[in-house]
């Protein structure tokens, strides 16, 4: 089956930036939703017309993938607000960051914890990807007809690089 839209395909990949550091590497296929919210439109257009075993190779630019770096998406937070066991790299939806944090830091934002002094907290409204060039080496392992059900909620249950937000406490970064 040739993967068009409205269809699921399952991936792997290594994502490196221009240099050829090695950023993210899948090595087991995940299944992905072409034509819903799972992948970059610019990943969906690559894949048009291909077939199980094929290997694509595409360069995705900052305004294709995760935008620009945006400094004004940096945040100095009072430690005090923030739970003991804070971490770097743990992350908060911008709607669940503790009442006291800045009414400027936008609320559909995902924030992630950058650094921790003893009186504040930099957070990060930035994609972990944002501003850079990436370059992604995938691999088509299978194609299938979507379902109904993922066709209705725009994914086969998997986001290219979604972050999940954590709650206070939680050690897992995904």
């Amino acid at each position: 089956m040739e993967i068009t839209e409205q269809c699921v395909v399952a991936l792997t990949w290594t994502l490196t930036d221009t240099l050829g550091e090695e950023l993210d590497i899948l090595d087991e296929p995940v299944e992905f939703l072409v034509g819903g919210d799972d992948l970059l439109k610019k990943i969906e257009q690559v894949l048009q017309g291909h077939e199980p075993g094929a290997s694509v190779k595409l360069q995705i630019e900052p305004e294709e993938g995760f935008g620009d770096y945006n400094e004004n998406l940096i945040f100095l937070e009072p430690r005090p607000l923030f739970p003991n066991e804070l971490e770097e790299g743990m992350t908060f939806e911008g709607s669940a960051l503790p009442a006291g944090c800045s009414a400027d830091a936008p609320r559909d934002a995902l924030y992630t914890v950058t650094e921790i002094y003893p009186e504040h907290v930099v957070l990060d409204g930035n994609h972990p990807l944002a501003g850079i060039a990436i370059r992604l080496h995938l691999k088509v392992h299978a194609v299938r007809e979507a379902t109904e059900e993922e066709i209705g909620s725009g994914t086969a249950g998997t986001g290219f690089f979604r972050v999940q937000p954590l709650a206070p406490g939680n050690q897992q970064l995904h």
